[in-house]
């Protein structure tokens, strides 16, 4: 839509094609239907947050800047807010208004609406001429290909645009999910399943090296197969690859406090429930999904008595409390990813375009091409910036 509205806007003759009945599906299930459209930070914070080739956006997103962005909405008719994080959202809080605004958009430029499926590109000694789609061929002396990549088929993203690349001779860079939650054999995950931590620090620790391979602090959730929420989401794209043993989730469950601070509190909590069983007594201190998973680590009989635990056991309780470990053992299916890795190379696409370097009139933009970046409205500012840019190239 960003595209169409570009191009028809600088007089080309548009024609998006869709296959959905409704242009803009994936847009109305963004942000929990919210639609975290932006994020209202500078350009470099920005390129901070895309870890999948971010060089080859600095182009795109100083031509349409997320302020750019930001101003651009609030013309077509969607008042933005910005909450926490500076991710930016419509007053309305409704993605719907969002979509219809921006197809009022493709409309209002000039451009027309089909409903088809693209099947394939019409290549001419090393040229684009048209789409040949279901119901007809449509002929034209560009091509956009800004379909989306391979997560939420239902939406329409199928992994067309893939296929479309391969045809003209494009490399894929292999399609993988990111911003997905992560899978645990760890049967405490499921007793715990809905249990909602806030304001925890998280490690994901590299076996291998020790060393931390993410690190965040914020919100995650447990579920019947492992970990989510958004310091999962964020953590799975810094993740490559998850070989079985690799990676482990390390948590801090009381940030707030230094191991000697929080053995301060535990004597003040046993004290208190000195003749009490060590399971009655961290009603206060935890959550009580978790408690049974603590104590089942800590290893101390639960029918003890808070008044004889020593100190050394004591120690060994702050350890856990301060680094609740959970192994990984890989990411939810693509379906369920919020976004995909990988897609159409980089190095094959002109970035000051968006045009191929391989045919001569077409264009790539968004989430086909091989860039990808953390929750909080960066994904769909890559799409508001590249479909900006291959619009208004493929116009002149």
């Amino acid at each position: 839509m960003m595209a169409a509205g570009a191009a028809a806007a600088l007089g080309a003759s548009v024609t998006l094609i869709e296959k959905n009945p409704r242009v803009g599906r994936k847009l109305m299930i963004t942000g929990k239907g919210r639609c975290n459209i932006l994020n209202n930070c500078d350009v470099p914070a920005f390129i901070q947050n895309v870890p999948v080739n971010a060089r080859f956006l600095y182009s795109a997103v100083n031509r349409f800047s997320p302020s750019d962005a930001y101003a651009f909405f609030e013309s077509i008719g969607i008042p933005l807010k910005t909450e926490r994080g500076n991710r930016s959202y419509p007053q309305s809080d409704k993605a719907v208004d969002v979509v219809d605004a921006l197809r009022r958009y493709v409309l209002e430029s000039g451009a027309q609406i089909v409903t088809d499926t693209a099947e394939e590109l019409l290549l001419e000694n090393g040229e684009v001429m048209g789409v040949k789609c279901q119901k007809r061929t449509h002929y034209a002396d560009s091509v956009i290909v800004c379909c989306g990549g391979k997560s939420y088929p239902l939406t329409g993203s199928t992994g067309d645009g893939y296929t479309l690349a391969r045809q003209a001779g494009h490399t894929i860079v292999s399609v993988k999910p990111s911003l997905v939650p992560l899978e645990s054999p760890d049967n405490d995950c499921k007793s715990m399943q809905g249990l909602s931590l806030r304001n925890v620090g998280l490690k994901i620790i590299d076996t291998q090296s020790g060393k931390p391979a993410y690190e965040d602090f914020g919100e995650m959730l447990f579920t019947h197969f492992g970990l989510s929420g958004p310091m999962i989401l964020s953590a799975s794209s810094h993740l490559r690859d998850i070989k079985p043993g690799q990676y482990m989730a390390s948590v801090d469950l009381k940030p707030a406090l230094e191991a000697e601070q929080l053995d301060k509190r535990l004597q003040k909590d046993f004290l208190e429930n000195s003749n009490r069983d060590v399971s009655n007594a961290f009603a206060k201190l935890l959550p009580r999904k978790i408690i049974v998973p603590v104590l089942k680590r800590w290893g101390v009989p639960f029918d003890k008595k808070c008044h004889s635990v020593t100190r050394e056991e004591r120690r060994r309780l702050v350890d856990i409390l301060k680094a609740f470990t959970v192994p990984i053992s890989g990411y939810r299916p693509i379906e369920e990813a919020i976004v995909t890795s990988g897609g159409v190379k980089v190095s094959e696409i002109n970035p000051k375009t968006m045009e191929s370097k391989l045919i001569a009139g077409l264009y790539f933009a968004g989430e086909v091409i091989d860039v990808d970046a953390y929750t909080g409205g960066f994904n769909l500012q890559i799409a508001w910036s590249t479909g900006r840019l291959a619009g208004e190239s493929a116009a002149i």
